[in-house]
């Protein structure tokens, strides 16, 4: 059996506090949609307040309720790479690396399609932020994953 490679903690490192990072955004959408809201609202508007003044009580309240869907769905992700991370990644097995950078790829593609063809291509740019943030430690530890003969 083929001595596993040992992945250089920096990187280790790196990737862990961004999936940290990611688990507290999604906390932060859950636990707090209307400031999640009000982020988006300046991201895309530069105005907090104007999802509240644009949109009726109720689109406000459903704007909300997706802000905290999302934010769930952001954790319950976040937290399967977090395992990943500690467990096939960590161990330097291929499916590790596999699981982190397909799921990425399944998120940034159609997320910033939808993102470009609504019009809001700040939500594109801040997709290419978290993209590059787990590029970046993915590319360099590739060779750290033994390919299956």
């Amino acid at each position: 059996m083929a001595e596993k490679s040992t992945i250089p903690l920096f990187w280790f490192r790196w990737l862990y506090a961004v999936v940290v990072g990611v688990m507290l955004f999604g906390i932060f959408m859950f636990l707090t949609p209307g400031w999640a809201k009000a982020f988006f609202s300046t991201l895309f508007y530069a105005d907090a307040a104007l999802i509240d003044t644009r949109f009726n009580a109720e689109g406000v309240r459903y704007i909300e309720l997706m802000h905290g869907v999302t934010g769930a769905v952001i954790l319950g992700w976040a937290v399967a790479l977090f395992l990943v991370l500690k467990g096939p990644f960590q161990r330097a097995e291929r499916e590790g690396w596999l699981i982190f950078a397909i799921s990425l790829a399944i998120w940034y593609v159609p997320d910033t399609i939808v993102s470009l063809a609504s019009g809001f291509w700040q939500n594109a740019l801040l997709n290419l932020v978290f993209a590059v943030l787990f590029a970046i430690p993915l590319a360099a530890t590739y060779q750290y994953f033994p390919k299956r003969k």
